[in-house]
């Protein structure tokens, strides 16, 4: 009795394994976003050093910053739910 309890099913492991992908995934997505659409023109056209390296450096700074939000916020958001997995619409029940 005493060893199973706390312990997590495979299930929620995979569950766990799962939104942790997502959360890394869309959070590198978001970033490289932000640092195109901040550092992009750096990159593209021949703009003046400090110009340049400004929009490199806030591009960097932010995309950072929103990768760690969106991490942390998928995660929060995930343990706020306790895992569980949203119904699926379009679905009906046997009875109907």
């Amino acid at each position: 009795m005493g060893f199973t309890r706390g312990r997590r099913s495979q299930a929620e492991r995979d569950a766990i394994t799962v939104e942790i992908g997502y959360a890394l995934l869309s959070a590198a997505f978001a970033g490289a976003l932000v640092f195109g659409v901040v550092a992009g023109p750096a990159l593209l056209f021949d703009l003046p050093g400090p110009v340049r390296k400004g929009l490199l450096g806030a591009g960097i700074v932010l995309a950072a910053i929103l990768f760690a939000l969106r991490t942390v916020s998928v995660l929060l958001r995930f343990g706020q739910e306790g895992g569980r997995q949203p119904s699926q619409p379009g679905r009906t029940s046997p009875d109907s």
